[in-house]
């Protein structure tokens, strides 16, 4: 057995063994697989082998049209059918708002490249005679979707991957990782059967790996214990059941070829057909999460009870969809453990604070995105970065803060809402509130309706008081919710009066040391501020796209003050405290990193009035001119006094007016909430949320991380050229100069329905060719129609260029603005008083 390899790979389901396989593709030439069991003894063996294309994720969707284009090449390169029945995929709709649903996915589908078909209730009739379809309201159809075979595939995969070097080790189990400062030092120990059980025998072998890659699926809290992390993925129980065959569907099938798979989300279920039956598959409520803390010796290629009662409902409604169903009799059932995280989404990429140590856990649909998570996940460690974002998967994207309970309960929702409607304003219930600044029983007080964000309960809106509770709940659509009215009003405040939004979620470090000044000129790629003044800036991946953007306060000469998006506090700590301890090995200057996001609260006040409101409780030698352009200049930090709350304040505005951002002792935040809101009464200032703030953001053409900005694209291809210095050496520089211009980030006018604005999901047309996709999308107050943000091939980039977005299965006029298309001069920003 090797003891030396370039990488290991944990875990022999479908998972681990795509991602050795295209490793070895990739070019490393010395990859090795272990399995404590053997392949496919995990969740892999009992999956049910679907291929879903649907998601409205754009990472996730190209992650599994990679694995569906991939699994139909598999048998001529290994000579191995992977049993891939390519027989469509129909998602039938019983309700306008699924259409809708549908239809915003099918745009989100087009930037990807993923085929698809609208049917109607009498052309599914047609072509499938056994579905009831009278109170259908139609379908997407996907026609290369289907389903495959999960123990062939992975032995394809595996085949595949030995046929290129890889060496495949059954029966080893690992008991301990070691970073000895240079490659990973794997402890395993033999497996083997003792009376039905797997049991660990006394032989031990240490495994020194360049690379580590954890493919552990329902074992993954075993696999966070000896990493010592918090890995928020727990399996539930996921049941399906299998029918007799069905003498219609044996008739049917003497004269036509096989039905696709049947979902029908409203009923929360899918079927297939199986050797003249049926396989229904529900998603029902109350399924518990399993293994919560790690799964037991005993349990192997195991399945729990099965619990009819609990799908009842959905076995009932699979009768009234196939009616010829309710006469045939149960054949065989499974009820198994299946991995979930709390957005379920899977964990894909670097380990939280190790070197070399990569995720590959979580996986609800591991067979649909093996494939594509080994060809993503081995660009990401050979070439540095994927060639798509891989962000919205990265493993940090859960703090420290996250617990078993936490992941867990929230879990079993995720499984819970797998057909329900995916609003994209929706906002999930479980476990919340969970993080609260102390402001927020003032602010639930008066109407806010909260979204969560990184555990943070954050306004998204305001409200009507003594509002149901149910408010938020029923005001989700696709087009413009009840909620709408309340965000345009807020949006509206800013603009013409003032308004105050709740900020705290922000991240916040704090970068000291002799070495900070010298680490962060090289760590990002626009010059530093003064001491007093902030610049916007970009910390930028090994291939040159953005990877951090950071607004940065330089407090003193190597003390800087550096505020990020909340969504990603974990995620661009884990980067900026490695990059630290990378400098710091190679000059020897010291370079200190703190978290200090809890430590502080933010409130934003923007607005032509702001100005007045702080003026009332300022307390300066000369309030008058303390808030100037002369004492107090746009793009500059000052630490004033707020009645009794010392406050650092930033002359900034993420949404494009003169304003402030007030970073004060969290302590101290209900005390300033209390004296702002009194000042503010006098000039109707207007308590307002996240949705209104990215209205408006928009509308000065502010970029965002995680939309507009990724690791998909160059801060030049975002069109921040004003805040990248040519003249000094940055990381990621020369590959950024390398790519090129290859798409650019523009700003659109929209005249879309008047029911509704885009999401930043949508697919952009010249004409019937589609050229792009929005990346944000919402309503302008300023001009009175919706607005997005995204990106298009360079020549179509110009002011003036008429495009279209697809919304609702239309094209709708849409126009490249210049940037900024709100006050592109800055002088509300920069208004004296």
């Amino acid at each position: 057995m090797k003891t030396e390899v370039k990488a290991l790979v944990v875990g022999g389901g479908a998972v681990g063994a795509s991602i050795a396989y295209h490793l070895a593709r990739a070019g490393w030439d010395d990859v090795m697989l272990l399995e404590r069991d053997e392949l496919t003894s995990g969740s892999t063996w009992h999956a049910a082998g679907l291929l879903p294309l649907f998601n409205m994720s754009y990472a996730t969707t190209h992650i599994h049209k990679y694995s569906v284009d991939f699994y139909k090449m598999l048998e001529a390169e290994t000579g191995l059918n992977a049993g891939f029945s390519v027989v469509g995929n129909l998602r039938m709709a019983q309700t306008q708002a699924r259409m809708d649903e549908y239809m915003l996915y099918a745009s989100t589908a087009e930037t990807a490249g993923v085929p698809y078909e609208w049917l109607t209730p009498a052309q599914i009739k047609e072509r499938w005679p056994l579905v009831r379809t009278e109170d259908l309201k139609g379908a997407i159809y996907h026609p290369t979707d289907g389903y495959i075979n999960p123990a062939d595939v992975t032995m394809a995969m595996a085949k595949g991957a030995r046929q290129r070097g890889v060496v495949i080790e059954r029966k080893w189990q690992v008991d301990g990782y070691r970073w000895n400062g240079q490659a990973w030092e794997v402890t395993c120990t033999r497996t083997a059967d003792k009376g039905g059980n797997l049991i660990a025998t006394e032989e031990q072998v240490v495994i020194t790996a360049e690379h580590v890659v954890t493919a552990t699926g329902n074992h993954a809290q075993r696999t966070a214990r000896l990493l010592g992390l918090k890995i928020p993925a727990i399996p539930v129980e996921h049941q399906f059941i299998v029918t007799e065959p069905d003498p219609a569907l044996v008739e049917y099938r003497k004269t036509h070829g096989e039905h696709p798979v049947l979902r029908d989300a409203d009923a929360k279920w899918y079927v297939r057909e199986e050797r003249g039956g049926w396989i229904l598959g529900p998603y029902e409520r109350n399924a518990p999460a399993r293994f919560e803390y790690g799964v037991p010796d005993s349990f192997r290629a195991d399945l729990f009870p099965l619990d009819l009662e609990r799908i009842e409902e959905e076995y009932m409604s699979m009768i009234h969809r196939i009616p010829s169903s309710e006469t045939v009799g149960l054949k065989d059932d499974f009820n198994g453990p299946i991995c979930y995280t709390p957005d379920g989404n899977p964990l894909v990429g670097p380990a939280p604070g190790l070197r070399n140590m990569w995720l590959a856990e979580g996986f609800s649909f591991g067979i649909t995105a093996a494939g594509g998570t080994g060809y993503y996940l081995a660009q990401m460690m050979v070439d540095g970065e994927a060639e798509i974002d891989m962000a919205s998967l990265d493993p940090k994207r859960y703090g420290r803060w996250m617990t078993t309970e936490y992941a867990a309960r929230k879990n079993e929702e995720c499984y819970d809402h797998v057909y329900i409607l995916h609003h994209p304003d929706e906002e999930r219930p479980a476990c919340r509130p969970l993080r609260t600044a102390p402001a927020y029983d003032r602010q639930a007080a008066r109407g806010a309706q909260f979204g969560q964000v990184n555990g943070w309960e954050r306004p998204n809106y305001f409200g009507p008081l003594g509002a149901h509770d149910n408010f938020d709940h029923d005001s989700r659509s696709f087009r413009r919710g009840d909620w709408w009215q309340y965000a345009e009003a807020e949006a509206r405040a800013i603009r013409e009066g003032v308004g105050l939004i709740d900020a705290t979620a922000f991240a916040k470090h704090r970068v000291s040391g002799a070495g900070a000044t010298e680490f962060l000129d090289w760590f990002t790629c626009n010059k530093l501020p003064r001491i007093g003044r902030i610049n916007l800036t970009y910390a930028l991946t090994s291939a040159g796209t953005t990877r951090t953007e950071y607004t940065i306060v330089r407090q003193h000469e190597n003390v800087y003050y550096l505020v990020s998006a909340g969504a990603w506090v974990t995620y661009d700590a884990d980067y900026l405290q490695k990059a630290a301890e990378d400098f710091m090995d190679r000059t020897g200057k010291l370079v200190l990193v703190q978290d200090v996001t809890t430590q502080w609260g933010v409130f934003a006040i923007a607005g032509p009035k702001s100005r007045d409101v702080l003026k009332a409780v300022l307390k300066d030698a000369d309030p008058d001119t303390a808030l100037s352009n002369k004492r107090f200049p746009w793009l500059s930090a000052r630490e004033i006094e707020l009645g009794m709350c010392p406050t650092m304040a930033i002359r900034v505005a993420y949404t494009g007016e003169l304003g402030w951002e007030l970073h004060h002792p969290i302590e101290m935040q209900n005390y300033l909430f209390d004296l702002l809101e009194n000042a503010g009464a006098a000039h109707g200032m207007k308590l307002v949320g996240a949705r209104a703030q990215n209205w408006l953001r928009q509308e000065k053409s502010y970029r965002a991380f995680g939309t507009e900005l990724g690791r998909d694209a160059t801060p030049a291809e975002a069109g921040l050229d004003r805040f990248i210095d040519l003249d000094k050496n940055f990381f990621g520089k020369q590959a950024m100069l390398d790519l090129g211009i290859r798409s650019k980030c523009v700003t659109l006018l929209i005249d879309g329905p008047e029911d509704a604005d885009p999401w930043g999901r949508e697919a952009l047309y010249d004409g019937n060719t589609r050229v792009g996709r929005l990346t944000s999308g919402g309503y302008s107050v300023a001009f009175g129609k919706s607005i997005g943000m995204g990106y298009v091939a360079p020549d179509l980039a110009a002011p003036g260029t008429r495009l279209k977005v697809k919304m609702f299965d239309q094209l709708w006029d849409a126009e490249v603005t210049e940037d900024s298309p709100y006050d592109p001069t800055n002088a509300t920003i920069r208004l004296n008083g």
